[in-house]
């Protein structure tokens, strides 16, 4: 199964670094050096990790094949992707990948059936599910506890708590 484990930011620096917004609870094993990651798009890797390193709150990483900033942000926006088992999980109860959720049915507390999770949106602020309606259209629900406060995986379901006007017309 390929996940994303993170997105290319902007350059750092002139020598090619770019910064990184992590999208895995495992960095440090990640964006190891030696590391290869595939991207999207395909065309601008696999990228091959030279070094990383935490600089104010940041991941900074240098790739093989990238010596400056013209080519830095050239990856900019890329996804970096990994290759993990089936059967991995997050090791947190409470976190999730994406690929586990896509595709659950989405039902309100009441057990009304509301909809699929079409995508997750990774927002800078919180997670959003792209949630397609039973009824036809689109929610977005931010992926917090207060809304969604359970998510069975192995039932193929997730339960949301929405705000009012949220799944209505």
């Amino acid at each position: 199964m390929i996940v994303t484990v993170g997105r290319i930011g902007r350059a750092h620096g002139v020598r090619g670094e770019v910064s990184v917004d992590v999208r895995t609870d495992t960095p440090d094993e990640r964006f190891a050096d030696g590391a290869v990651l595939a991207t999207d798009p395909v065309r601008r890797g696999p990228l091959k990790i030279l070094g990383s390193r935490w600089h104010s709150g940041r991941l900074l990483v240098a790739f093989d094949g990238v010596a400056d900033r013209t080519v830095a942000e050239g990856l900019r926006g890329t996804l970096l992707l990994a290759e993990i088992a089936d059967d991995e999980t997050t090791g947190d109860p409470d976190e999730f990948f994406d690929h586990q959720l896509v595709g659950l049915k989405v039902v309100g507390v009441d057990g009304e059936e509301l909809g699929l999770v079409r995508e997750i949106i990774h927002a800078p602020s919180q997670d959003i599910l792209a949630v397609t309606r039973t009824g036809g259209g689109e929610a977005l629900v931010p992926f917090v506890a207060a809304i969604v406060p359970e998510v069975d995986v192995a039932a193929s379901r997730l339960v949301v708590d929405p705000p009012p006007g949220l799944f209505e017309d």
